[in-house]
Formats: C-alpha cells, sequence, structure tokens
C-alpha cells in the first residue's frame, strides 16, 4: 500500500535575517508552536531544514496546492515572509523504515 503526500519546499523569504540563527530569527517561537500544531493535527508528516538550513522540506498531507498554501498562510513566518514556499510536488511514498528498528550500532 503507498502513502501519496506532498512534498513542500520552504526557503528563506526576504525578511530572513542571514546574520541570526533559525531559532532567533523574529517570531521563531511562535512559528515552532504552529508548526508542531501541524504535526499534531496529523497534517506534517515530517519536516526540517535541508543542509546548511536555506530550505526546508515539508512531508504534508493535503488535498492539493491550495491546501498547502492555505494552511501555511497561517504560519507568523509566512505573514512576514520570513519563509516562502517555493515548490510542491506529489510524493508517493513505497519505502518508510521510520517503523523499522534500527541495529545496535557495533
Amino acid at each position: 500500500m503507498t502513502d501519496t503526500i506532498l512534498a513542500v519546499i520552504r526557503e528563506r523569504g526576504p525578511a530572513w535575517d542571514p546574520k541570526v540563527p533559525m531559532h532567533r530569527q523574529k517570531m521563531w517561537e511562535e512559528h515552532a508552536a504552529f508548526m508542531n500544531a501541524l504535526v499534531a493535527d496529523g497534517v506534517v508528516v515530517l519536516g526540517g531544514p535541508l543542509g546548511e538550513g536555506e530550505r526546508v522540506l515539508l512531508a504534508m498531507r493535503a488535498e492539493d496546492d491550495r491546501d498547502v498554501h492555505r494552511r501555511l498562510a497561517g504560519d507568523p513566518w509566512s505573514k512576514r515572509s520570513l519563509l516562502i514556499t517555493a515548490s510542491i510536488d506529489a510524493w508517493t511514498i513505497l519505502l518508510d523504515g521510520r517503523e523499522t528498528p534500527r541495529p545496535a550500532a557495533g
């Protein structure tokens, strides 16, 4: 059985201060609370920064692109242009090892 979700890439927007770490950007606590609520609601399955953190990948359960934009519009970082949505693509998950126990380090 496959689970189709949307892969959402968000990038730093024009209001992002490159001199300040992510956790010290304006409205960090409000953004984190908003994103945690999306996880609790089952909307965001996985999410986090890619590489050096200039982009973020979100795996989201959503009906379509409009649903993603609607849901992310409430993010304080969206409202203040700290993050912008760069792309949204359907992603069919065929392999998922998150529930598989990892072998012991040896």
